[in-house]
C-alpha cells in the first residue's frame, strides 16, 4: 500500500514538474516574440577578401538566424550594384550617400507579426548603405526591438546604431554587433562564436 501511495506520488509530481516546464518555455517564447534576421550583402570584388561567391553579412545573418530560431529576409535593389569592381561599387555607394539616395528595393517584407528584428548590412563610408534606409523608412517601428549588426575591415559599427535609432522612432535599440568581414569568410568557426556569446550577453 505504502509503495502504491509512494509511486502515485511520485506520478504527480512528474507531471507538476512537466507542467511548471511547459509553462516557462512557453512564458519564454511569448516573452521574446517572433523575431526577423533582415539583411542587406553582396558578394563578387570585395575589400579585403577579393572575389567571393556568399556577401560577408550575409554569413553573420544565417549565424544568427540559426542561433535564434529567426526567418530571414534579404534586400536587394531593383538596379544591382557592380560585383566585378569593388572600386566602382564604392564609388556608386559614395555617390548614392552624397545624394542621400533610397534606392528601389526588389522587394519589401511585411514586419507587423515581428517583434524583435536585426538589421544587417555592411559598413559602408562609415555609414548603413542605402538601401537599408530605404527599407527602414518604409516601416511603422513603433514597440519593435531592432538589434544592428555589421560587417566591415576596421569601422566597426561607426555611428550607425545612433542612425537607426534616428531613423525608426519608437523602437528599442539593443547593443549592436560588428564582425570584420574577413573573419567571416575565412574563419567562419570565430564569426559564429562571436555571434553566440553576442547573443548570450542579450539574452537571447
Amino acid at each position: 500500500m505504502n509503495l502504491k501511495k509512494t509511486l502515485i506520488g511520485l506520478g504527480i509530481a512528474a507531471c507538476l514538474a512537466g507542467s511548471l516546464f511547459a509553462q516557462n518555455k512557453t512564458s519564454k517564447e511569448t516573452k521574446m516574440g517572433k523575431s526577423l534576421v533582415v539583411y542587406f550583402s553582396l558578394a563578387g570584388d570585395q575589400y579585403n577578401v577579393g572575389i567571393i561567391k556568399e556577401g560577408n553579412t550575409s554569413i553573420i545573418a544565417k549565424f544568427i538566424a540559426e542561433e535564434t530560431g529567426s526567418e530571414l529576409f534579404e534586400l536587394e535593389t531593383q538596379k544591382p550594384y557592380p560585383t566585378d569592381s569593388y572600386s566602382r561599387l564604392t564609388q556608386i555607394a559614395k555617390d548614392e550617400q552624397n545624394k542621400k539616395a533610397r534606392p528601389a528595393l526588389k522587394a519589401d517584407i511585411d514586419i507587423t507579426a515581428y517583434d524583435t528584428i536585426y538589421i544587417g548590412y555592411p559598413n559602408w563610408w562609415g555609414d548603413i548603405p542605402m538601401p537599408v534606409y530605404t527599407f527602414l523608412e518604409a516601416h511603422d517601428w513603433k514597440g519593435k526591438t531592432i538589434i544592428p549588426f555589421c560587417t566591415h575591415e576596421g569601422s566597426g559599427l561607426s555611428g550607425t546604431e545612433s542612425r537607426i535609432r534616428s531613423t525608426c522612432k519608437g523602437a528599442t535599440i539593443e547593443k549592436g554587433l560588428a564582425v570584420q568581414g574577413k573573419v567571416a569568410q575565412t574563419n567562419r568557426s570565430v564569426a559564429k562564436k562571436a555571434v553566440q556569446d553576442w547573443l548570450a550577453k542579450l539574452g537571447k
